[in-house]
């Protein structure tokens, strides 16, 4: 591994002048590094970080990844990561055309990183320093306390997904001072919506009956409706003194409750294994922005590098290469999902619907679908509106937003259902479904989603830690639950009781009868590395 040289090193600086003359905002220091194939085997594991500390998970997944090259050797265009300075790699055999290509889509990535709000607890930090100072404090400590610095990575590990992202994000976009009183964010926001669950109508005339009050009384607190409020729903202060109780106790993921109330860990001899949590914890957060940005990231650099490539004047004789290199990298996958394909075509409809006017309301009531092709209003403003998209939205955000009928009609996209054919002995694809509910259900399906698993603090003592999984459709991996729980109870130093929802197969009351399932609630004991379950 080595720096560029000079000559492609020119290139990339070519490259970002075209970029921020294109509206991309990214640092001024880049590095950009050439590896080859073996590299790439052995920073994968790291996340292509090279100063992550080393573990032993890492030497298995380089052995496997040596194995699976030998078999299906590939040649990977880039590797992007968020660091100060960003830092890319790029395959020692790529021509100068490919090259170009594959900066404008890195530059593209350096944008979305140092741009999306999702990434914005990442915007201050040096994380390949920081990470190297992890690694040198777990040298120290293996030095010290030999296997069991191991064994706590391991127990880390295993619930590094419940780190309490959003709520850590939270902390830095909460403003200062509401704009609103929080009575009547509680009230428009949860009251009515989520528990009366109103019709919108009656919701937005509730606001204008505010809206004529407020300016009627000139009380931006809204007294006098919230007087009218209490007559219609006399149980409403109650709710929302609950809700503000609830708000009042600061939210705590497993890892820092364990960390921080363990009586195990509080103990002298111990305490070194919270330095590993918090990197564990640290590094998880990290990087939990990029999953779950992916589709629309790879999008965004997918749409640049095809923006800024194709007007290059680098481009000439290479049209024909590029066409191939990129429909390789952005084609529509007709079984599973390209993240490049969607986050790209997701980008260039929303540009389309902005500039003809068609995310305006009274698009949105036109029911025939000849008068909506043909709407197009002129308005403008697709770039300065995917510009937005790239600073707020996440994937989950994209997708519920922007995949609509529309969408899937024009793309002519479809959910693949499997089916066995019994007369030839052989698995059949087909199209199961073209509705919109479905694509978008299988979409946001396949999207990063970690458990919920909260700690019941009524429950819970020094003796015992007591976690509720929320059930939201899926179950936990049953295989996983016995090994993650040994480690939360050696971290808590006691016994660790899981409460959670399992899928039960009901059995059919004839062969031809439907398959059906049912939810049983149950309750999984852990103490002295002996597991229990029962049912509630």
């Amino acid at each position: 591994m080595y720096l560029v040289d000079q000559h492609l090193k020119a290139i990339m600086e070519e490259c970002k002048a075209r970029a921020r003359d294109a509206g991309l905002n990214f640092g001024e220091e880049t590095l950009e590094y050439i590896v080859t194939n073996r590299d790439l085997i052995e920073l994968s594991p790291k996340l292509m970080i090279p100063t992550m500390y080393d573990y032993w998970v890492h030497d298995v997944e380089v052995l496997k990844g040596q194995g699976r090259y030998k078999v299906y050797p590939t040649n990977p265009y880039e590797t992007v990561i968020n660091s100060r300075p960003a830092i890319s790699f790029y395959n020692d055999n790529n021509p100068d055309w490919l090259n170009i290509m594959i900066f404008y889509h890195v530059l593209a990535h350096i944008d979305f990183f140092q741009n999306n709000t999702y990434f914005e607890k990442t915007w201050d930090d040096d994380f390949v320093g920081q990470a190297l100072a992890d690694k040198r404090m777990i040298v120290n400590l293996r030095s010290e306390h030999g296997r069991w610095v191991d064994y706590v990575i391991e127990f880390s590990r295993s619930i590094n997904n419940l780190t309490g992202y959003y709520q850590e994000l939270a902390k830095s976009n909460l403003p200062s001072e509401r704009i609103v009183s929080d009575k009547i964010e509680f009230y428009f926001g949860t009251f009515l919506q989520d528990i009366k669950k109103l019709p919108s109508h009656e919701i937005f005339e509730e606001i204008e009956k505010y809206n004529k009050m407020n300016a009627e009384n000139e009380d931006a607190d809204g007294n006098a409706f919230f007087y009218e409020v209490q007559k219609k729903y006399p149980e409403f202060n109650a709710v929302h003194k609950r809700q503000k109780e609830k708000e009042a106790k600061p939210h705590t993921s497993l890892m820092e409750f364990i960390r921080d109330n363990s009586s195990f860990l509080k103990q002298e001899d111990n305490a070194w294994m919270k330095s590993i949590m918090d990197i564990v914890r640290y590094t998880s957060l990290y990087f939990d922005p990029q999953i779950r940005t992916k589709i629309l990231n790879e999008g965004w650099a997918s749409y640049w590098h095809d923006q800024l490539f194709r007007i290059d004047d680098r481009i000439t004789g290479h049209e024909v290469d590029y066409a191939k290199t990129n429909a390789g990298v952005t084609s529509l996958s007709r079984i599973g999902l390209n993240p490049y394909a969607i986050g790209l075509r997701l980008l260039q409809h929303i540009e389309e619907l902005t500039d003809k006017g068609k995310l305006d309301y009274n698009f949105q009531k036109i029911d025939d679908i000849e008068l909506r092709n043909a709407y197009d209003k002129h308005t403008g403003g697709g770039k300065r509106a995917i510009f937005d998209i790239r600073s707020k939205f996440s994937d989950y955000t994209l997708i519920n937003t922007f995949v609509s009928q529309d969408f899937i009609d024009k793309y002519d996209l479809f959910v693949v259902g499997m089916r066995r054919n019994e007369e030839r002995g052989t698995v059949e694809y087909y199209v199961k479904s073209r509705k919109v509910e479905d694509y978008k259900k299988m979409l946001i399906d396949s999207l990063y989603h970690p458990p919920k698993v909260e700690i019941d603090k009524d429950k819970t003592d020094d003796s015992n830690l007591y976690l509720t999984h929320r059930f939201e459709g899926k179950q936990l991996v049953k295989d996983y639950i016995p090994d993650t729980m040994i480690g939360i109870e050696y971290l808590w130093g006691g016994q660790v009781q899981l409460e959670t929802t399992e899928i039960i197969r009901k059995r059919p009351e004839s062969e031809d009868a439907e398959q059906e399932f049912e939810h049983k609630r149950v309750l999984y004991t852990i103490k002295d590395r002996k597991i229990t379950k029962k049912d509630m």
